[in-house]
């Protein structure tokens, strides 16, 4: 009985709750002072005798530890020589967390009570220590030096007096608390963009305030618009912004043409996706008489008319790129610049900023050309439309024009394309490979993954889904925009004698896989009985582009190849060139894409000022300007997936009838992950839901296994499944499997 009290009595208060996080918050304010245990009590509002004993306590528990110490009697310091860290805060879906921090090789793991307050993203300073038990190391998140983000959207919950949002994201693992005075009209159920804006010490939840209403869970604008907030990517352009690109002067005058290389007359056009609305690069074609090709990479001279240190120019660079969702574009520049002036639409004269080639019948670069200019398209092509051309036209003596069929027709009607067209598209194309299996051969990577893309309805529903895959005719277009890119940045980044220059540029760098990243991919692919050669840089760039050849149309193809991708280190911004591993090239920038990418605006104002006999620029300015595009970069690319899975939830919402064919691409102690064969829509089976016998996850195995039965459920396995549950708010799936 008097045990059962003692418990009693603890429970209802009497032991302080967080006292070691609190004592060396305190310590950590002031690394150089010292205090008293009568001092941190008074700061802790702890004004009793029992409470003054368990400071006191504590404060001798953690000097015998080492974690604090006593430098006078009874005065206690923080133990500077203890292993305290800087680094990020990753927060897992189930609430716990992962420290990662240049002092340590691997994340080391942070339990949910040791997060100290800090959210995802957050850069932190922890405690690192090994677990008694297990001697493996954990950390304490002492103290939260920088908010990685401080807005977040979710559906709001009102009581009578206040509320709490509950936030989409699942790496948000606390309510947000929102008073009555905060709401900003916001009403029960609405999904809502919340501000914290304080988080109490004694409080499990942050404070904040409701900025935005998006409207209702379920509504598609407001699960797109969520989606862009989410990640702090705007979908409206202020009305400043777009009041300057109005008054913008566009008229092309005699002036400035007199300046630029005039190229109206050479024939040139563009091949792009059949819905883009912006065209940011053409090619033009002309035959020399000594044989050679001319080929021009024209692309919009975007910096012509975004100049710096204007609110336009500010508000490309804080968005950094174009935003691409399955239903829309959220353009980096406001559409009278994107898809208007800098648009090289046909049949209009356009400000272009060029990369000029002569090359042979080898693909050999005989001469190479950069700067301003001014262009004619001639022609707008769909990427169809070009394939077209590819697949029914040969190079001849004699070409005759090419008729355009109505179901590749970007104008639904048929028409004629002129023989210099066609013939222009298939020396291109010609050309193209020649540089291709050059590139491949010095060790690129090809990774031609399949893009999963919906069929919608005017609502933007989706009524099917359809893959893209890349023919020859995106490849043409992508081998030239490479050349481009690489020449660019040798040009600038090479000196003479082939070593590196010293002047500052914006280079796209990507380096060497990790070796371990990739050991654990041979693991998972040996048990489909494929393998890769990791002895060389040169072995494993042909292993791997082996692999992705074997796997191409198979039901584990998706997988395998988002997995591959995963072990490869991801591509940068950076004024530090390391070379680009993926693509084979030592010299590699980002020149061709000036409407949707802000380093492209950088490289070609860099560009010109070189060409115009200008000194290095400052390299930490533009380095921190590469760091935040790739950040943005980054965020974008959350953001398109998160869309995608939106869809494809919404898309599997019609669909619960059916049984569908499937393959296991992930297996965890709580279920296994199955993509669905036929339209790669990814859902979970949970371990619980599966009745026949009771499962345990097998690690090494990438299996779950039944206890009874035996029967094994692998990564890999082919299986069949039906949907239980689609959760929207979520973008999340559930699966029942259908078992033998």
């Amino acid at each position: 009985m008097p045990r059962k009290n003692k418990k009693i009595y603890k429970k209802k208060g009497k032991v302080i709750k967080d006292l070691t996080r609190n004592i060396f918050k305190i310590l950590n304010q002031d690394s150089d002072k010292f205090y008293n245990y009568k001092q941190i009590a008074t700061k802790l509002n702890i004004f009793d005798t029992d409470g003054k004993t368990q400071v006191l306590k504590k404060l001798v528990e953690l000097t015998a530890t080492k974690k604090i110490k006593e430098v006078d009697r009874g005065k206690f310091q923080i133990n500077e020589d203890r292993k305290y860290s800087l680094g990020t805060l990753d927060i897992t879906s189930n609430g716990n967390g992962y420290f990662m921090s240049d002092d340590y090789e691997d994340d080391i793991f942070i339990p949910n009570i040791n997060l100290g307050k800090g959210l995802h993203g957050d850069i932190v300073k922890a405690y690192v220590y090994k677990k008694r038990r297990s001697n493996k190391l954990e950390a304490d998140v002492v103290e939260v030096l920088e908010r990685a983000k401080t807005e977040f959207v979710g559906v709001l919950q009102l009581n009578k007096n206040f509320g709490f949002v509950l936030p989409d994201s699942n790496k948000m693992y606390a309510d947000i608390f929102i008073s009555q005075n905060k709401l900003n009209g916001a009403e029960h159920g609405d999904k809502v963009q919340a501000t914290i804006t304080d988080w109490p010490e004694k409080s499990k939840n942050p404070f904040g305030k409701i900025t935005k209403v998006l409207g209702k869970p379920g509504d598609h604008n407001t699960e797109m618009h969520s989606i862009l907030l989410e990640y702090d990517l705007p979908y409206e352009f202020p009305t400043e912004v777009e009041e300057e690109a109005q008054c913008l002067p566009v008229e092309i005058t005699k002036e400035e043409i007199a300046k630029r290389r005039d190229m109206r007359n050479d024939l040139t056009f563009t091949i792009d996706p059949k819905d883009a609305k912006d065209f940011d690069d053409a090619l033009s074609f002309k035959k020399l008489e000594n044989g050679n090709y001319e080929i021009g990479i024209h692309i919009a001279d975007v910096s012509h008319y975004l100049q710096p240190k204007t609110i336009l120019d500010a508000e490309a660079f804080d968005r950094a790129t174009s935003v691409y969702l399955v239903d829309r574009v959220v353009p980096m520049l406001p559409e009278m610049l994107s898809n208007g002036v800098c648009s090289l639409r046909p049949n209009e004269e356009k400000l272009t900023f060029s990369a000029v080639f002569e090359m042979n019948e080898k693909a050999q670069l005989i001469n190479q050309w950069f700067g301003r200019t001014v262009t004619y398209s001639d022609q707008r092509f769909a990427y169809e439309e070009a394939q077209s051309i590819l697949e029914n036209c040969k190079l001849s003596d004699t070409i005759a024009s090419y008729t355009m069929p109505i179901e590749t027709s970007i104008i639904d009607k048929e028409y004629e394309v002129t023989p210099d067209i066609v013939e222009a598209t298939l020396q291109l194309d010609k050309l193209a490979k020649i540089l291709r299996k050059k590139r491949m051969k010095q060790g690129a990577i090809s990774f031609d993954r399949v893009e999963v893309k919906f069929h919608l309805d005017e609502q933007a529903n989706p009524t099917g889904v359809y893959f893209k895959e890349a023919k020859d005719a995106n490849k043409l277009i992508e081998e030239f925009m490479l050349l481009a890119n690489r020449k660019v940045a040798e040009f600038i980044g090479k000196a003479k004698g082939g070593k590196p220059s010293n002047k500052t540029f914006i280079y796209r760098v990507h380096d060497e896989p990790d070796i371990e990243k990739l050991a654990s991919l041979q693991n998972i692919i040996s048990k489909f009985g494929y393998k890769i050669d990791t002895n060389t840089r040169e072995s494993t760039s042909d292993s791997l582009n082996q692999l992705l050849s074997d796997v191409h149309g198979k039901a584990e193809s998706n997988m395998i190849e988002t997995l591959a991708i995963r072990s490869m280190s991801k591509a940068v911004y950076t004024t530090q060139n390391i070379g680009h591993y993926g693509l084979a090239f030592d010299y590699y920038s980002h020149f061709t894409s000036p409407i949707r990418r802000y380093p492209d605006v950088m490289t070609h104002r860099l560009l010109q000022h070189y060409l115009d006999g200008g000194n290095s620029v400052k390299q930490d300015v533009y380095e921190e300007k590469c760091k935040h595009s790739s950040k943005r970069e980054e965020l974008a690319s959350k953001a398109e997936r998160d869309s995608i899975k939106y869809m494809q939830v919404k898309y599997m919402q019609d669909h619960k009838d059916e049984v569908f064919d499937g393959v296991i691409t992930g297996v965890t102690e709580w279920g296994i992950y199955v993509e669905i064969t036929k339209n790669k829509c990814e859902g979970m089976v949970r371990i619980r839901d599966i009745k026949s016998d009771y499962y345990i996850f097998d690690e090494e195995q990438y299996a779950i296994v039944g206890q009874s039965t035996k029967q094994m459920y692998q990564l890999g396995d082919d299986v069949k499944v039906k949907v239980k549950k689609t959760d929207l708010e979520r973008k999340h799936l559930d699966f029942d499997l259908i078992e033998h």
